[in-house]
């Protein structure tokens, strides 16, 4: 279990996150699509932080944003940041914008909190890899707030403690669902070029993060991802499955689909010496002894996205409130190229030809 510095200390079940810097902090939004909402409510709701500009290649979106928000508005990051002082930009753009922006913003000194995937492709993460620990860099936070999960929290104490026990195996399962029009709306999801993959890249990258954050890295990987539902709309995978073996030998199982009929709850179930702990919104532990213990997630999502969970306000905070430290954020580099790592050998072993694919297509365009 990787990444645990000062202001990379990993909170604890019962700690409060939410202090604010006494530190007034200049944020700007790059991309403006979906996901964009959250990152501007979780700035509009941090007392130490304002909003400053935001940025958008599409006029549309980015003169609604701009007026919603009264900041100013810019097409693209290098105009933001020549125009506007800065001390931290959300990366909430297509996947393939992700590494090329943050290290344009992470070599001007600006820090930046990246929307997973940490980039669309292995390689352009290694490069974003290097500009991070570049002299002069800003800092760097990775967007896996699922580890700021209450329940999350208080599993992955309960196993540093020692308390469970030996873990001997897991399993986790993504059974959710995406339409065409899903597809559709936003083109650049179903591609190569423009997602670096489907739903290991977008969806399930999460589940992922949680069982290696847990269980350890990943140094053996076997699996297939496959186009079972959506293959009339997209050239990436909508089905994956593979068998895990992390450092100490331990191995999980891991399912996803989109192929399902509703987005139902995610599992992570961990079978350890002491207990079997199932992660499924709440935290369950029976132990052996027989006693059942439950740790439930005290503000719950509402809402046609509530799958997105409630932690992205607390990461957000917990990184603004550490930007004047000298050490990297917890969940940064090491969390990223992890998790790359393991969907590229799956891609890898099922898509030999995707990149070949991609260039294609982005020479066509």
């Amino acid at each position: 279990m990787s990444e645990t510095s000062t202001s990379g200390t990993t909170p604890s079940a019962d700690s409060d996150t939410n202090v604010a810097s006494t530190a007034h902090i200049r944020a700007a939004v790059i991309g403006c699509g979906d996901i964009s909402a959250v990152h501007l409510a979780a700035i509009a709701a941090r007392p130490g932080t304002r909003l400053v500009a935001i940025a958008d290649t599409d006029a549309g979106r980015r003169e609604a944003a701009s007026a919603t928000h009264a900041v100013p508005g810019f097409a693209t990051l290098t105009e933001l940041l020549d125009a506007v002082e800065v001390d931290v930009v959300h990366v909430t753009t297509p996947h393939s914008e992700h590494a090329p922006l943050a290290i344009e913003a992470l070599r001007r000194g600006v820090n930046v909190l990246l929307e997973k995937p940490f980039a669309h492709s292995l390689e352009a993460g290694r490069e974003l890899a290097d500009a991070v620990a570049a002299p002069g860099a800003g800092k760097l936070a990775l967007c896996f707030q699922n580890r700021y999960n209450t329940p999350v929290r208080a599993l992955f104490d309960r196993l540093r403690s020692g308390e469970l026990g030996a873990i001997r195996g897991a399993v986790g399962t993504v059974l959710w669902h995406r339409t065409a029009d899903y597809y559709r709306d936003r083109p650049w999801r179903g591609t190569w070029a423009g997602g670096g993959g489907g739903l290991l890249m977008n969806q399930a990258i999460h589940t992922l993060d949680l069982l290696q954050w847990m269980l350890g890295p990943v140094e053996q990987v076997s699996g297939s991802a496959s186009t079972r539902s959506l293959g009339d709309v997209i050239e990436v995978e909508d089905t994956a499955e593979m068998v895990l073996t992390h450092a100490g030998g331990a191995q999980s199982v891991f399912f996803a689909t989109l192929a399902n009929s509703r987005n139902a709850a995610i599992e992570i179930q961990l079978e350890t010496e002491h207990a079997v702990a199932t992660l499924r919104g709440d935290l369950t532990i029976e132990w052996a002894d027989g006693r059942v213990e439950t740790v439930a997630e005290p503000v719950t999502a509402t809402g046609e996205r509530s799958y997105w969970g409630v932690s992205h306000e607390l990461l957000i905070d917990h990184f603004h409130s550490t930007l004047a430290d000298p050490e990297p954020f917890w969940i940064g580099v090491d969390a990223g190229l992890d998790t790359l790592t393991t969907i590229n050998a799956v891609y890898d072993a099922s898509f030999p030809d995707r990149a070949a694919l991609a260039a294609v297509k982005e020479t066509a365009e």
